[in-house]
């Protein structure tokens, strides 16, 4: 109900205060916070299984899409009691208390500060050492269309389908797609990296004319880059059905495989992501089951016996045993010649 400048919004058994709820956060059709918290009330169920029980990283923009934005990792002194939390760490090893999406009402919490998005931890806050989601990041490279990303995607499936893996597909809200591979909570984050690492090798192996595994960009070319560090352990991912800070509000929608031929990504945003749950359901329900990861840890053993080393890690994380050396080709080809 509305209380001067707040709206009290009832979720989840809990009452979350609105403040400037007519404060327009996406331009581009209106929609105002308040609409956005009531996206995320609309959509609770399937927005529970994809988050529900993870620490995530907020992006907060202060003034809506396009306005500046920061990261927002600690939860503020002056949280509500009820609000659930857990310690996180950073690959330098900084700690800080982060947001547990512990119910939608959570989200609502966030949503008020002006969080547009959260990324989203691989693992449950309760068991932080597992990691049980392998995320397979189909990142365009500049001058990469959508029908490309498709493409890549379709190979994605083809090899998870021979290995007996389920995959489950949704744009990013942006250019690109992600693959989520639920997981048994067995492995850690080294070891999905390293399956991840796999995947994208054996992709770029097989379609090397559209894919590519180079972590150094001026190798990538126009291709589809597999961002296997996405799995590093502490990497968070921006998560399903969460809104970009776009204009259009578009969202990280989950799909089927059989749709990948018809969506776009800049079709499905705030206005129209709600609709089409309301006709289809969670595109991600029916393959939610945890799974063994050791089909794609079977293909990093091949590739080690092979020979291949390890890859390279982003620059924030310390040097690794069996890593290639952190320099870009071109200027190591400079400091020998």
């Amino acid at each position: 109900m509305p209380r001067g400048d707040h709206v009290d919004v009832e979720l989840a058994g809990r009452t979350v205060a609105i403040t400037s709820p007519g404060k327009v956060m996406f331009p581009e059709r209106g929609e105002t916070k308040l609409d956005l918290v009531q996206y995320y009330a609309q959509l609770e169920e399937p927005v529970m299984r994809a988050m529900g029980g993870r620490p995530v990283l907020m992006q907060r923009f202060p003034n809506g899409a396009g306005g500046s934005s920061f990261f927002q990792k600690r939860v503020p002194a002056d949280a509500p009691e009820w609000l659930e939390t857990t310690i996180v760490s950073t690959p330098n090893g900084t700690t800080s208390r982060a947001l547990v999406i512990a119910d939608v009402a959570h989200v609502a919490w966030a949503v008020n500060l002006g969080c547009l998005g959260f990324h989203v931890w691989p693992s449950h806050a309760a068991d932080p050492t597992h990691a049980d989601e392998l995320r397979i990041d189909l990142d365009p490279q500049p001058g990469v269309g959508f029908d490309h990303v498709r493409q890549a995607a379709h190979e994605v499936k083809a090899l998870l389908d021979e290995l007996g893996v389920v995959g489950l597909p949704k744009t990013t809200g942006n250019r690109g797609v992600h693959v989520y591979v639920r997981l048994l909570p067995e492995w850690t984050s080294y070891q999905v990296r390293d399956a991840a690492i796999a995947v994208a090798r054996e992709l770029a192996r097989r379609r090397p004319d559209l894919i590519t595994d180079a972590w150094w960009k001026e190798e990538r070319g126009e291709r589809v880059f597999i961002d296997f560090n996405q799995n590093a352990p502490h990497k968070t991912v921006f998560g399903a059905w969460s809104v970009r800070a776009r204009p259009g509000g578009q969202v990280s929608t989950p799909f089927r495989w059989d749709e990948l031929e018809a969506i776009h990504p800049d079709d499905l945003t705030l206005a129209t992501v709600p609709d089409r749950v309301a006709a289809s359901g969670d595109p991600w329900a029916a393959g939610d089951a945890p799974q063994s990861l050791e089909p794609l840890l079977e293909m990093h053993e091949r590739d080690r016996a092979a020979g291949l080393p390890d890859a390279p890690w982003p620059p924030v994380y310390p040097k690794m045993p069996g890593e290639p050396p952190r320099v870009a080709p071109s200027r190591a080809k400079k400091s020998t010649s």
